[in-house]
C-alpha cells in the first residue's frame, strides 16, 4: 500500500478505492446545478455524502458542462471559499477544490482545502502548481484538450491512449518542476473532455494500461452521469437519457474502473457507489486469491 500526500496528512492508496463526492456550488452544472448554491444547502449535502462513505469532498464553483458560461476568479472564489471554510470547521474529511485558476486555488487552500483538482492539468494556468507546492497540498492532473470554449466540440485525435499518456507526462513534469512533490500528484484520464464516444469507452476498457504507464501515480476517474452514458442509454427515438437517469450506467462504469485498478472514483451518488465498491472489490479480491492459489499449486 502506498499513500497520497495531501495537506497535513496522507491518504492510503491501494487499501480500497477512495470515493470523491462531487459538491457543485454552481447554478448551471449539468446534473445538480442550483441545488447547493447556499452554504447551508452545500453543507447539508456534503455531510450526507460523508455519512454515506465519501473519503473526499470536491467543491466546484464553475461548471465545465458543454455551453457553460465562464466566470471570473473573483466570482468563483465567492462561491467556493465560504463553503470550504464551513466544511473545514465541521469535518475532518479532506476538501478538494475543482478549479483551473491559481487565484481560486490559493484562496481555497488558504480557506483550508487540502487538494486542488485541475481539469486542465496546468494547461490553463501553471501557477496552480505554485499554490499547491507552497501549501504542500495534493494535486489532481486531469487530461483534457482545447480551451473552456472548445473543449467539448473538438475533433477526436487519432490515438487517444498516446494522447492521454503523452499529455499527462508533460503536466506531471511541469508540476514537479514547480515544486509539487511526486507523492502529492494523482492523474485522471479525463473521460468526456475532448474525447469521442468510442474513445471514452476505450479509456475505461484500457484503464489498467493507463495505470501501468504511470506506476508512481494513483489514478482517479470520473464517469458519473456523463453524457456518453446518456448516449448509450438512449431511448428508442435516439434521445439520450437525461442526467438523472444515468445512475445505473454510472455504476457499471465504476465497477469496471475498480476491477481495472482505479484508486479514486469521483461521483455524484456516494451511497450507491459505496455499495458498488463493496461488490467490485470482493470480486477483485476473489480473483486475486484464485490467481495466487494457482501460482502456489504450480
Amino acid at each position: 500500500m502506498t499513500f497520497w500526500k495531501i495537506r497535513d496528512r496522507e491518504m492510503p492508496i491501494g487499501e480500497r478505492t477512495l470515493i470523491m463526492g462531487i459538491l457543485n456550488v454552481t447554478p448551471d452544472s449539468f446534473n445538480d446545478g442550483g441545488k447547493f448554491v447556499t452554504v447551508d444547502a452545500a453543507l447539508a449535502h456534503a455531510e450526507q455524502m460523508i455519512a454515506e462513505g465519501a473519503d473526499i469532498i470536491d467543491v466546484g464553483g464553475e461548471s465545465t458542462r458543454p455551453g457553460g458560461e465562464p466566470i471570473s476568479f473573483a466570482e468563483e472564489i465567492n462561491r467556493v471559499v465560504p463553503v470550504i471554510e464551513a466544511l473545514v470547521r465541521r469535518t475532518d474529511t479532506p476538501i478538494s477544490v475543482d478549479t483551473t485558476k491559481s487565484e481560486v486555488a490559493r484562496a481555497a487552500l488558504d480557506a483550508g482545502a487540502a487538494i486542488v483538482n485541475d481539469i486542465s492539468a496546468l494547461r490553463f494556468d501553471f501557477y496552480v502548481a505554485d499554490a499547491v507546492a507552497r501549501a504542500g497540498a495534493g494535486l489532481v492532473l486531469m487530461h483534457s484538450r482545447g480551451t473552456p470554449a472548445t473543449i467539448h466540440r473538438l475533433p477526436p485525435v487519432a490515438d487517444i491512449m498516446h494522447e492521454v499518456t503523452h499529455s499527462l507526462r508533460a503536466s506531471i513534469n511541469m508540476a514537479e518542476r514547480r515544486g509539487v512533490k511526486r507523492e502529492s500528484i494523482v492523474i485522471d484520464p479525463g473521460i468526456g473532455f475532448g474525447k469521442s464516444q468510442p474513445q471514452n469507452l476505450e479509456l475505461i476498457a484500457k484503464l489498467d494500461q493507463v495505470i501501468a504507464a504511470f506506476p508512481d501515480y494513483p489514478l482517479l476517474i470520473g464517469t458519473s452521469r456523463k453524457s456518453f452514458i446518456g448516449r448509450i442509454l438512449a431511448g428508442d427515438d435516439g434521445t439520450p437519457a437525461p442526467a438523472e437517469a444515468r445512475l445505473y450506467g454510472s455504476l457499471a462504469t465504476i465497477t469496471v474502473a475498480i476491477l481495472h485498478g482505479a484508486h479514486i472514483v469521483r461521483v455524484h451518488d456516494v451511497k450507491a457507489t459505496a455499495d458498488t465498491r463493496k461488490i467490485a472489490e470482493s470480486i477483485h479480491l476473489s480473483r486475486q486469491l484464485t490467481v495466487d492459489c494457482g501460482t502456489h499449486q504450480n
